[in-house]
């Protein structure tokens, strides 16, 4: 049989992830000659053999890629025969202003946790790693992925390692961050600023008796500092709530092994998928009250029924706990509350060496900043909560034209968008936008997106409020045309995105807030809406805000709201936990400012109902953390009610008999867990019994939903439940998350469609 030869091209997550070396062992399992090449747009393979061989090679290419690789596209092309002596690996090459994917950090696995034990150079190397595993995007500065274009180029190979690189099969063939012990970073203890030593089993020692003594470090991990302590010392963990500015809002946990988070977490066979896999993200359990075992602190989830956790990802973290006697650690990132995770060495000894009892830092500089991502196993699916290291910058793939879009995103919980091709490459969780170091971590990574993926912008989009910091830096980006995207809509839209709809669909969108096209502040949105527009069919009613923001701080406003709203000035009689533990006097001047108007914007935020009802129960008055109202009425739900509270709806949804309702069955004494149940099965009926009254009205059946409210389990799954019931085709997020760090993936949607529409 005559040999032939084919050029393919392979496009997708191929770079960073060991494809080079495994097409080379494929091509010489199968017999073929020719080579293979990295450019920046792609993976382009020649190769030349019988067709029964190269038909061989391609169904290995298609089926048996390394775990992180993820294929979007094989091109094959039948050319004139070229013969070859044999298959080579060609050198990478910069062909276009097209980009081929860059690939998350990966867990380190456990070949090379193996090498870690075994005698040599890299024998308790705390940096080990290979073609299957280690540092990606956060060391990378540009394409195509090459050392000399990440921060390891300051790292010369020792011969060891070079013949290691160079050797086709080798697990570290072209592995860009490979080292070892006599040639790659090394990581430092320091106390005070002073250093202490730079060896490492000296350091995991040290660092092993600060954590055991109730100490507090400052350790440089992948994408940024972090901070750690003993997740069982009360003591400890209130020093780091100190430390960080951080009165109420959960830590994450990071766990031995699997075994030990196990004692500590109920998990199903889903959530432990995620927790091993190879992203290695936090993930949100059912804490585990387990007899004799030792207690977790409790002030670590601030008593929540969910704990985050996560199992370790790095070569220091397993080695920390080889010396380490507690099955747990606190690791939360190494910042100040409202600032970013800090990445730079100098800037974290000026601000935590005082603070903390040891520094531990390496000489690896991180270019791209990264906390860990949060996820949660909802309705069967992993649900990503903040999208970080181990899924960006894995693009969203689009069915749309997302050339040269950015989008900007909105003010809390940023993430920003910028479009390549069909592809939507969402940025890393940058956070709340209402500090200097934050936006300009936001403004940084967004150039530095800009110019890794080539992007040329020249469509702009942003949220409607002009106040958003997002927003004005869009507006002053350029002379470029400018798309504003209404918050809601925007949600909407981004789970269209998502699941590649493209038609009128029932958006429902819930969350606390966002700027309204009548000027008040939305957040119970029922739509009917397309990616070009959309109408608002209903919403919840809106109350006053009193105070404004101040009030998402400070729920029990919004509960007088609410309670002046239904009973007027008699509701100060009522016999609730609220009026007592609230200054009648802050009671009246709240009185007095809806009275007069005085800074009480209208609201319709579903968040702020959540709000309400949680300061109603008096689970809490004033937030330590974001949500917390919401959150906490959600831990304490009872999962086997089907009571709830009625409703009105109309042009608008009312809650004043779910106000009452509520109010009645505390004044009867009914307890906490009953009427957060009632209250949430009242939210699932509104949205049912909303949208079934689109459907007949409009003839549409597909209905999406959006908004950080849906990161309620409960809420979610019973929704998404009721409306399977009644033959809806439901739509919510899964890989992008449904709070505002999705927004901008809606903002570059519409701003897409709507640049189409004006083309025809």
């Amino acid at each position: 049989m005559r040999d032939i030869s084919l050029e393919v091209v392979v496009t997708g997550l191929v770079q960073g992830v060991g494809f080079r070396p495994f097409v080379y062992r494929i091509a010489t399992k199968s017999e073929l000659t020719g080579w293979v090449q990295n450019t920046n747009e792609n993976v382009k393979i020649q190769v030349t053999g019988t067709p029964e061989n190269i038909e061989c090679f391609l169904h290995s290419l298609k089926n048996e890629t390394p775990q992180a690789a993820a294929i979007d596209k094989i091109s094959t092309l039948e050319i004139a025969t070229e013969n070859f002596a044999s298959f080579s690996i060609h050198g990478s090459h910069n062909v276009s202003d097209e980009i081929t994917e860059i690939s998350p950090d990966i867990a380190v696995c456990d070949e090379c946790l193996q090498d870690i034990d075994q005698p040599g150079s890299r024998l308790d190397y705390a940096f080990v790693n290979c073609t299957n595993c280690g540092p990606r995007f956060t060391i990378i500065q540009d394409l195509p992925y090459d050392r000399a274009k990440t921060t390891m180029k300051s790292f010369t190979m020792c011969p060891d390692c070079q013949a290691e690189y160079k050797n086709v099969l080798d697990r570290r063939f072209h592995a860009q961050p490979t080292a070892c012990s006599i040639c790659g970073p090394e990581y430092e203890l320091l106390i005070g600023k002073n250093k202490i030593s730079g060896d490492i089993n000296f350091i995991l020692e040290k660092v092993s008796q600060y954590i055991e003594n109730g100490g507090v470090l400052l350790i440089k991990g992948l994408g940024g500092m972090h901070l750690a302590c003993d997740a069982f010392n009360e003591t400890a963990v209130q020093k780091l709530r100190d430390l960080k500015n951080r009165e109420g809002k959960p830590f994450a946990v990071m766990f031995r092994d699997l075994e030990s988070l196990k004692l500590y977490a109920d998990l199903n066979a889903q959530e432990e998928q995620s927790l091993v896999s190879w992203r290695r993200p936090i993930v949100l359990l059912e804490k585990k009250y387990a007899k004799d075992q030792q207690v977790l602190a409790e002030s670590l989830n601030s008593g929540l029924n969910l704990l985050g956790v996560m199992l370790p990802y790095m070569p220091f973290q397993y080695l920390l706990f080889r010396n380490l006697k507690t099955k747990a650690i606190v690791l939360t990132s190494g910042n100040f509350s409202s600032e970013p995770i800090l990445i730079d060495n100098e800037l974290a000894l000026e601000q935590f060496s005082s603070l903390v009892d040891a520094v531990v830092l390496h000489n690896r500089d991180i270019y791209n900043r990264t906390d860990d991502s949060v996820v949660r196993i909802i309705g069967n699916k992993e649900r990503i909560f903040r999208r970080s290291r181990g899924y960006v910058p894995t693009p969203v793939r689009t069915a749309l034209n997302t050339e040269g879009i950015v989008a900007f995103g909105a003010e809390l919980t940023n993430c920003f968008c910028v479009g390549k091709g069909q592809k939507a490459f969402l940025s890393q969780h940058i956070g709340d936008l209402q500090g200097l170091e934050t936006t300009l971590f936001y403004e940084k990574t967004l150039a530095q997106f800009i110019q890794l993926f080539r992007v040329k912008p020249s469509l702009l989009a942003v949220d409607m409020h002009p106040e958003y910091v997002s927003t004005k830096t869009g507006m002053n980006f350029g002379n470029l045309p400018v798309v504003q995207v209404q918050h809601h809509h925007a949600h909407i839209a981004s789970c269209m995105a998502e699941n590649h709809l493209d038609e009128k669909v029932i958006g429902v969108a819930l969350d606390g807030t966002g700027y309204g096209t009548d000027g008040n502040i939305w957040g119970g949105e029922f739509l009917v809406c397309d990616l070009n527009d959309f109408t608002r069919v209903t919403h919840f009613d809106y109350i006053p805000l009193p105070g404004g923001d101040l009030a998402a701080e400070e729920p029990w406003r919004t509960a007088v709201s609410w309670l002046y709203k239904v009973y007027g000035a008699d509701f100060l009689s009522l016999e609730l936990p609220l009026l007592k533990q609230i200054d009648p006097e802050k009671i009246r001047l709240i009185i007095q400012m809806m009275d007069r108007n005085i800074n009480c914007p209208l609201t319709s935020g579903a968040g702020r109902l959540f709000d309400c009802v949680a300061s109603l129960l008096d689970l809490v008055q004033v937030a330590t953390f974001q949500a917390e109202g919401p959150m906490r009425l959600e831990s304490i739900i009872e999962h086997n009610s089907i009571e709830s509270y009625t409703f009105t709806s109309g042009k608008t949804i009312r809650f004043d008999d779910t106000i009452r309702g509520i109010v009645e069955d505390i004044q009867l004494g009914i307890d906490k867990a009953t009427i957060s149940t009632k209250f949430h099965n009242t939210i699932i009926s509104v949205i049912f019994e909303s949208v079934n009254i689109i459907r007949q009205v409009e003839g549409i059946n597909k209905v999406v939903l959006s908004g950080g409210v849906f990161q309620n389990k409960y809420l979610l799954e019973g929704t998404i439940a009721i409306l399977l019931s009644s033959h809806f085709e439901v739509y919510s997020h899964a890989s992008v998350p449904t709070n505002d760090g999705g927004i901008a993936l809606g903002q570059l949607a519409v701003a897409s469609k709507r640049r189409e529409l004006l083309c025809v």
